[in-house]
């Protein structure tokens, strides 16, 4: 007779999270990106990841490649998707407010996360909201930070208690570093 048994916490309902990374590969040129989804856990669900070569002509504004750049890898990361993720978190530093707030829009909260003693650009439509973690962060939200009772403000705050907002980044990180063959991997 098999041994009875129940999880002891139904993550389903809570869906996924999404952490967006964009980096300049090095010696310039080109980006390359990555959609790491996870569950409620931390857990891996799905690795989508793309690279850009950046226009290199006098007919661009330097300002312009970057954030054409980043919007080509974001676009192509969402079309390869399979996940739904309820939510989408990024580093302020990597994507600027314009891409979200002007040039792509979304259906889920996006949260791009600041050091709190660091600054960046950011629209009047993204909410700010202050975070108390080891380090501390400023989230910025658009269109707007989800309500604590949702799935999605209970999603956060699971990543948040679990230490998990800014570890996710770190495996995007040696992700891209083992598809692009990068030979600084551990």
């Amino acid at each position: 007779m098999p041994v009875e048994f129940s999880d002891a916490e139904d993550i389903s309902e809570l869906g996924t999270a999404g952490f967006l990374r964009i980096e300049e590969i090095p010696g310039g040129g080109a980006y390359r990106g990555a959609l790491f989804v996870v569950n409620a856990r931390g857990e891996p669900i799905e690795f989508s990841y793309n690279s850009v070569e950046v226009p290199n002509s006098f007919l661009w504004r330097q300002s312009d490649i970057r954030r054409h750049a980043v919007r080509s890898i974001v676009t192509s990361v969402f079309q390869t998707c399979q996940s739904s993720p309820k939510l989408l978190v990024c580093l302020g530093r990597e994507i600027d407010h314009e891409v979200f707030c002007n040039d792509i829009r979304l259906a889920i909260p996006i949260c791009r996360l600041v050091p709190a003693l660091e600054t960046v650009s950011h629209s009047p439509a993204e909410q700010v909201v202050p975070l108390s973690t080891d380090d501390p962060l400023n989230a910025f939200w658009h269109p707007e930070r989800p309500l604590d009772e949702s799935a999605e403000g209970r999603l956060f705050s699971r990543l948040v208690g679990a230490g998990l907002l800014l570890e996710p980044f770190e495996r995007v990180e040696r992700g891209l570093a083992e598809v692009y063959g990068d030979g600084n991997q551990e």
